[in-house]
């Protein structure tokens, strides 16, 4: 802080904080750990360096993003960052095809609750006991209920009172 107090990356490298010194205004005295564990994976000289390239305004987002990225590194040291990254867009994935699976479900069991659809207009024989090709050649298969999605709206239903229902 260039006075009473020296900056935590002043006192853990030892040395006399300058008023203007570079790590003062985003590594505090009373926060030691934040600057310890940026100087073990970066270094002072590599930190200062970046942090004297960057503007004034955007130093203390830099600061928050090699705090963040040395914890992560110091957590695991061989993907840090990339590996939480990886390991979120993971789960964001198996959550979004989970999501799929239930929604075509619900689309399965919604189909099944409406009025029965008038006999299918099969022009190929039965592929096998579970499966059938329907007049306009899509593919519906009952072998697994999260597979039974017909996407084409444009198959008519005939209602129980005779009327066409699309």
């Amino acid at each position: 802080m260039g006075g009473n107090s020296p900056c935590a990356s002043c006192k853990l490298l030892r040395r006399r904080c300058a008023k203007d010194c570079i790590f003062a205004p985003y590594f505090p005295s009373d926060d030691p750990h934040k600057f310890a564990i940026v100087h073990k994976v970066f270094g002072a000289s590599n930190v200062s360096k970046m942090l004297q390239e960057l503007p004034v305004q955007q130093r203390a987002d830099a600061v928050s993003s090699l705090v963040y990225e040395a914890n992560a590194r110091v957590r695991d040291p061989v993907y840090g960052c990339v590996g939480a990254i990886s390991y979120l867009q993971n789960q964001v994935s198996q959550l979004q095809m989970q999501l799929a699976v239930a929604q075509a479900e619900i689309l399965c069991i919604q189909m099944q609750q409406e009025p029965m659809v008038s006999t299918p207009h099969i022009l190929d024989q039965q592929v096998d006991d579970k499966s059938y090709v329907l007049h306009n050649h899509q593919y519906l298969n009952f072998a697994n209920s999260s597979t039974n999605v017909i996407h084409d709206h444009s198959l008519k239903k005939e209602s129980i009172f005779g009327d066409m229902v699309s």
